[in-house]
């Protein structure tokens, strides 16, 4: 039985939000693997990507997932990028029910104004997440156990959907 969760999603579906709730309402210790991420590395999540560039940082990424993919009782808060090499989803899914939070790219516009991600640039923010999502939405599709839509609910009526769906999913023990 798999006792902890995987939140994955493209950037603004709200998994660090959401990864903070869950895991306080569930008791459960929070992974934020970009944290990890930025530990090991030395530098922020922009200066990784600008000054080693987006390859390092996946390579980083798949270290740190399988330092933390076997922890029990645990809400493990992925980068949106982190179903991009399927290793990571495989290590995941030992211990973890992956959970894929969504929005519509109009809704994820909205919660990221200005934002300083590294993938998102300041012009054509909107082609350019509608690409990122055209690529992704088929891997994220594949490695969910579970999917909940974030764009008409708040935090707490995320974090009890998925509490919903987990009570529903067969290889979950709380």
């Amino acid at each position: 039985m798999k006792t902890s969760v995987a939140l994955i999603g493209f950037m603004g579906t709200g998994k660090s939000a959401v990864g903070k709730a869950l895991a306080q309402k569930l008791g459960k210790g929070l992974i934020v693997l970009d944290d990890i991420i930025i530990v090991k590395a030395g530098k922020s999540i922009p200066d990784i990507f600008g000054q080693d560039g987006e390859p390092r940082f996946r390579e980083l990424e798949v270290e740190v997932v399988c330092e933390v993919a076997n922890k029990k009782n645990a809400v493990i808060d992925c980068g949106g990028g982190v179903v991009l090499n399927t290793v990571n989803v495989e290590r995941l899914k030992k211990e973890s029910v992956i959970v894929c939070l969504t929005a519509p790219v109009e809704v994820i516009l909205k919660r990221t104004p200005g934002d300083s991600r590294p993938l998102l640039p300041k012009e054509n923010r909107e082609q350019y997440i509608r690409n990122i999502l055209d690529y992704r939405l088929p891997l994220y599709t594949k490695a969910a156990d579970i999917t909940v839509d974030t764009s008409r609910l708040d935090v707490n009526g995320v974090v009890a959907e998925i509490i919903k769906k987990l009570g529903e999913y067969e290889n979950y023990y709380k």
